[in-house]
Order: structure tokens, then sequence, then C-alpha cells
């Protein structure tokens, strides 16, 4: 239908704290997204200034995914500014790596099918500046950026905490952390849904990628010089492969995106902002492990979808207990927590529902692929339900004890392989002051 998608212009009105990101199809529907910074920004230097446009068009680049999708033109050009071709690889490998999912589930290839159109502009010259010692942490509401935040608040790291948008589990996570915070609100241009609502592709997108870049603004204005993100290992599994090609429902949480967007923002941006996750050494099953000590969390933290619907009416304000997000939550918890408080925190007993079998086998890698969620790998699910056959409180509920009998791939796994989710150290980029944190709080 339409050929080339354009990045047309963004725009930073600092009286309104609001930055305009505009976008077209050539000979076909604009739009313009806007995001607001819900805070009061620091006085900034003129290389600082500088700093802030260069992610500001970064941020222009990455959200345009939340477009272009609606279409999938084979061209994409920028009219805001040249784009050299570093930047148009980073670009094509995120889209197309982003995207892989959205084109499974619509029956499309996105291989080869697109480009970025790049001019013969050199790339930008990195600038570097002086900011303070101090680490913008992004919260999801769920349990990883809980250890993010209580592991750094341990090493005596100063926080400010990042939210893009308000719902419900953030806010109450932010409020119980009792640490500085920043908010920036997300408003999608209304055009996009009455596209999607016509029926225009639609779709799973890198989202965490386009946080990335937001949260990155958001420490330049707020005066950090480092984003410490959330993301484990099992963010870097596939979910699938399709003709040889990776579909990972995580990609933009993958170390893979985080070397390229860290190495993107090093050589391209500034040498001053460091951009990593503090927990890619970790398994989900670690992570969970070290949560479980922070009780005075278990009343307001929340993974369920449900509460972070874009429609706020549509919001759900408890676990809805029934998706692979409540799942395996629950599941990665059990060995952890006491089972009266688990059951307390969602309201009911998933593993004892036997409804839920095959929804817990599919996490196992006993069912078809791995959900499209963000959930751990599947050895360690396996590796916590088989665990779980031989602890007192939970070896007769339904799910273990179907599962356990059922699978003999369960039944074979040892102790040592519930041990070693706990011990094993994934490559990562951590800075040395911070893995020595990570270290001191497990």
């Amino acid at each position: 239908m339409y050929n080339e998608f354009v990045f047309e212009d963004y725009r930073y009105d600092p009286a309104l704290s609001t930055l305009s990101l505009c976008y077209s199809y050539k000979g076909g529907p604009r739009f313009e997204e806007q995001l607001i910074f819900d805070f009061v920004p620091q006085p900034l230097s003129p290389a600082a200034g500088e700093v802030l446009d260069r992610v500001f068009r970064l941020i222009l680049l990455l959200s345009g995914v939340s477009y272009y999708k609606a279409f999938i033109p084979k061209v994409l050009t920028c009219g805001a500014f040249d784009l050299d071709e570093k930047t148009a690889e980073f670009l094509q490998k995120f889209y197309e790596k982003g995207l892989a999912e959205f084109a499974f589930r619509n029956g499309v290839s996105l291989h080869g099918h697109f480009r970025f159109e790049a001019s013969s502009t050199p790339p930008a010259t990195p600038i570097t500046v002086h900011l303070p010692r101090r680490t913008c942490v992004p919260v999801g509401g769920g349990k990883d950026s809980i250890v993010t935040i209580e592991c750094l608040r341990q090493g005596g790291e100063r926080l400010v905490l990042f939210s893009l948008g308000d719902a419900e589990p953030i806010a109450a996570c932010i409020a119980a952390a009792k640490l500085p915070f920043i908010r920036v609100h997300r408003r999608l241009d209304p055009g996009l849904l009455k596209l999607n609502e016509a029926g225009a592709l639609n779709g799973h997108v890198p989202i965490t990628g386009i946080l990335s870049a937001i949260a990155l603004a958001c420490a330049v204005m707020s005066g950090c010089d480092a984003v410490a993100m959330s993301n484990e290992h099992s963010a870097s599994a596939p979910n699938l492969y399709v003709d040889g090609v990776a579909v990972n429902h995580q990609y933009s949480k993958s170390f893979e995106f985080e070397q390229d967007f860290a190495r993107y923002v090093e050589r391209f941006i500034s040498p001053s902002l460091s951009y990593f996750s503090l927990l890619r050494p970790l398994s989900e099953i670690e992570i969970a492990r070290i949560f479980a000590k922070h009780r005075e969390y278990f009343g307001v933290f929340r993974s369920c979808n449900t509460a972070f619907r874009q429609a706020r009416a549509a919001r759900g304000r408890h676990w809805c207990c029934n998706c692979p997000k409540c799942r395996f939550v629950f599941l990665a918890l059990s060995p952890f927590v006491a089972k009266p408080d688990l059951i307390e925190i969602f309201g009911r007993n998933l593993l004892g529902d036997e409804t839920q079998c095959d929804g817990f086998a599919e996490l196992c890698g006993l069912r078809a692929n791995k959900p499209f969620e963000c959930v751990g790998e599947t050895s360690e699910s396996a590796g916590v339900l088989s665990h779980l056959a031989g602890h007192a409180e939970w070896r007769d509920d339904r799910v273990v004890r179907r599962l356990n009998e059922e699978f003999p791939s369960l039944r074979d796994r040892g102790p040592a392989e519930f041990r070693a989710l706990l011990e094993v150290r994934h490559p990562h980029r951590v800075p040395t002051p911070y893995l020595a944190m990570l270290d001191a709080c497990g």
C-alpha cells in the first residue's frame, strides 16, 4: 500500500517538558507521538545539551517501530537529519530482530524485506561530559527491578528510579522503595490505534529498546551517569527458530541488544553514559531467591500483563492467575516463599489447579515452544518443578505431582541441577563496582 516510511521530525519543548516525534507514510497517514517528562530537569551544560539532543534523535528512530509495523514498507528514510551508515546498521538489526515475533505471528518475513536509507555523512563523534555518579533504575513493577533497587541501595549507590507510565504496580513499587523518582508519559498517536482497528498489521514491538533510550534521556536530564536495567540471562533465549532465524519475544532485553545499544551510545553519543543490566549474570531462579528476602514488596509487586494495558479502564488490579507470567513467577518463587504467603500474594494456589498443567508444561518445554512472554528459560522452570517433587509443602499439589509422573525428563533431574540454577554466573557487562554490590546482596 505504501512504499516508504519517513522519520519526519522531533521537537523538544522545554516549557512543556514534551518531546514530539513525527512520522509519516509517504503519500499516506502522519503520526505525532508525545513523551511528557513529568519532572523538573537539571540545568545542562552546552555539551550535555548536545548529548541529550542525540539521545532524542535515537528515541525518534527507535520509537518509529510502533508505526512502521502497520504497513511494513520496504524503505525507511529520515527527513529530520542525515542518517549515517553506522546508525542505519544499528536500526536495521533492531527492527528486524525486534519485530521477529510480530513477523512470525502475522505470517510475513522481514529478512531482507526492508532497508534504512543512509547518507554518506560520517557518524557523530562521541562527546565526553561530566555527570554525577548516580544510577537511574527503570522500574517495571515486577520482582527483577526490585532486586536491582535493593542490591544497589545496600551497596550505598545513589539512585533515581524511572518509570514509563503510571501503571499501579510500578507506582506501588516506587512508593515502597521510598527513593527519588522520575516519570515519563508516552502518548501514542491515536491514529495508530484507528489503523489497527481497521486491520493494519499489529503485534509485539521491542518496547524495552524504546524504554532504554527514554531512560537514557532521563539520566542526562536528572544528572545520572548510568542506567541499570534489570534484564536477566534468560532474556537472551529465543522462543523458537523459524527457517534458522531466532524469534525472541525478549530480544530488546537480550544480552545481544544490550551490547549493541551500549556500544552505540559509547561510540556515537557519549562514553560518559553507562548502560548495562545488573542482573545479567543471574538466573531467574536466583533472582527469585534474592527477591524473597524483601517481604515489604510482597503485596505491591506484579508482573501480570493485565496491569499494563494501554487503556487505564482495562487494567487489572490483581494477578490474573491464568497467564504464562503469573505461572512463571509463582513457580520461581515457590522454593523460597512460604506456601501460605505465596498463595496470599496471588490469591490462589496455581500449582494446585490441575487446569494449569498444560501452561506449566509449556514453561518447562514439554509442550510446543516457550510462551511468547517475559518468562525464564525452559530449563529453569523444569528444574524448579522437578525440585518441588521433593519439597514437603508442594510435592502433593496436582500440577507438581501430575507433571513429574507424566514426564520422565522431570523425574530424572537431580538436586545438583536445581542448585546449579542458584550458582551459575552468565556473561555480562556489569561494571566491577556494581558487580561487587550484586554479589554482596546474594
